[in-house]
């Protein structure tokens, strides 16, 4: 078995508003995604257990990381969220596994700490209808 580490990170980029695939590596410090289908519960007054159906796959999680303004990163990405209603293509990409999928933004959230980190965090969920799929 070969567990492999989070480390060396290839790929992480969402499109900007313009249709432009911008690299966010640098700027981002957690990533979290889920990939749940639906359950439909189907279990009849004839049955000892629980049966179920699966239905639709789905895909959303957050990107959060560090304020960063400098061209083509997370600021200037993610500060249309508020302002534009674009599908967006997003690509993770480690060890050689790729998982791309087209995602709508809903939120670009700005926190100053008291200590005075100053972070970003933004929710994504799927919106393309694509079932997604590691390649």
């Amino acid at each position: 078995m070969a567990i492999e580490s989070g480390l060396g990170w290839t790929t992480f980029e969402i499109d900007d508003s313009g249709g432009t695939a911008r690299d966010l590596r640098t700027c981002t410090f957690n990533l979290d995604w889920t990939m749940p289908r639906g359950v439909q519960d189907i279990t009849s007054l004839a049955e000892s257990a629980m049966a179920r159906l699966l239905l639709l796959a789905d895909f959303s999680g957050t990107a959060a990381g560090g304020f960063d303004d400098g061209a083509n990163l997370a600021h200037a990405v993610f500060k249309t969220v508020s302002s534009t209603s674009v599908e967006r293509p997003m690509s993770i990409v480690i060890s050689g596994q790729t998982l791309t999928n087209t995602v709508i933004l809903n939120d670009y959230a700005m926190t100053r700490a008291q200590s005075g980190e100053f972070t970003w965090s933004v929710p994504f969920q799927l919106s393309s209808g694509d079932v997604p799929t590691w390649s």
